[in-house]
């Protein structure tokens, strides 16, 4: 064991018997403009129906299971089995809302967690404002990494292109005349 860091522990605090990796911190910031008014985008984060058809974990849809309670002190869980050839992985993600104001502003804090494991915990602020064309959505993300991938040289790329991936989802979804024809395009 190394005698600079304490034994990793695992799910329910188990020791898993290897150092503990020193936690990384960073932040980024991903920006998306809507032809719809903010109030639309903020729907699409407050109402469960229509936030439930863009924000999910990877995996099969067989697996995905999803609870949003869109209130301050309320959160959001999801769960999801993503397989790879012959590796499966459990996804875990748990949120709670710090600050809603409508229309405007939503701050949470949440963890994701990759087969029991926590990997990153992350404060978000979604600010929504007002465009010529519509909207702006301004996502900010400040994170600790508590266990990489590998030598997690690629964890915040991979974190910034899900998230991109989330918006992007959120974009179809509250402004589907924007995307319309786009499907089948080369």
């Amino acid at each position: 064991m190394d005698a600079g860091h304490p034994p990793q522990t695992g799910p329910a605090g188990a020791t898993t018997g290897g150092p503990v990796p020193s936690a990384r911190h960073g932040s980024f910031s991903v920006g998306m403009d809507f032809t719809v008014k903010r109030a639309e985008v903020f729907r699409g984060f407050a109402d469960p129906s229509l936030r439930g058809r863009w924000f999910r974990l990877p995996g099969g849809s067989a697996t995905a299971e999803h609870e949003l309670d869109f209130r301050i002190g309320g959160g959001e869980n999801a769960r999801n089995v993503f397989v790879s050839g012959d590796t499966e992985e459990h996804l875990a993600y748990r949120s709670r809302f710090l600050d809603i104001v409508p229309d405007t502003r939503i701050v949470l804090v949440y963890e994701a967690e990759v087969d029991g494991s926590r990997r990153w915990i992350s404060l978000v602020t979604v600010e929504l404002s007002d465009e010529a064309a519509g909207s702006r959505l301004t996502w900010t993300e400040q994170y600790t990494w508590l266990v990489p991938t590998g030598d997690g040289t690629q964890d915040e790329a991979h974190l910034r292109g899900g998230t991109r991936l989330l918006l992007n989802g959120l974009s179809t979804v509250v402004n589907p005349d924007r995307h319309a024809g786009l499907t089948g395009r080369r």
